[in-house]
């Protein structure tokens, strides 16, 4: 089956509550991707992992039932179960809801790219489907280049942009790219912060400061 063209989107979570059906360890580690976003979770299984036991989701220890994805806002089935993962499919379609069921594409409405997170900064690779191991390994890569100097970069940037806003009624102007390209973050990198703060205000229109008395060198 052709997967079709998706259309990228983060979900918020936090809040929601969301099933997993499945309890071993492929739901470990969905679960912990859920809970970190905040979501409230209910694990439905038979049988059930001892490290799920210790999260703090719902735990509902049988079989999962026909209808019970409707009472959920987000699904995902992590079984080794066809039957049961076109079930809760079916379910989950006929009342609305988002479902995602592991390396089982055609039992899915939406699908989990690779993710690799630095603070606020979220990168997701993904393969519309077609190789969950290449998205892994570039996400990898990614996490080994993507350090916590762009943390700071990230950082820097929300700072301008609230100035940006503050200043010029929006942060929506040119320069953004101009600065970036400049040096900002090699700037950034070799721990000169306050110069990439002035190269990325002078790029996007930003007065220059005025120096407080005290700030004045003396000569």
């Amino acid at each position: 089956m052709a997967i079709q063209n998706s259309y990228p989107v983060q979900l918020l979570v936090a809040g929601r509550s969301c099933l997993v059906v499945g309890a071993g360890k492929i739901a470990f580690r969905k679960i912990g991707g859920l809970l970190a976003a905040g979501a409230k979770v209910t694990v439905i299984a038979p049988a059930i992992d001892s490290r799920i036991r210790e999260r703090d989701v719902t735990i509902i220890e049988r079989a999962y039932l026909e209808g019970e994805a409707a009472e959920y806002q987000l699904v995902i089935t992590c079984t080794d179960d066809p039957r049961t993962n076109r079930l809760v499919f079916r379910d989950a379609e006929a009342a609305g809801v988002w479902i995602n069921s592991a390396d089982d594409p055609v039992n899915c409405s939406f699908i989990l790219p690779a993710v690799a997170r630095r603070g606020d900064l979220t990168l997701t690779i993904s393969t519309n489907g077609k190789s969950p191991a290449l998205a892994t390994w570039l996400r990898q890569r990614f996490e080994a280049e993507f350090d916590e100097r762009y943390e700071t970069l990230l950082d820097l940037l929300a700072d301008v942009r609230a100035e940006a806003r503050a200043v010029l009624g929006t942060s929506e102007v040119v320069g953004w790219n101009e600065g970036l390209d400049g040096g900002a973050f090699e700037l950034v990198a070799s721990g000169r912060i306050a110069e990439a703060r002035d190269m990325l205000r002078a790029s996007i229109g930003l007065p220059a400061l005025v120096a407080a008395p005290n700030d004045l060198e003396t000569v």
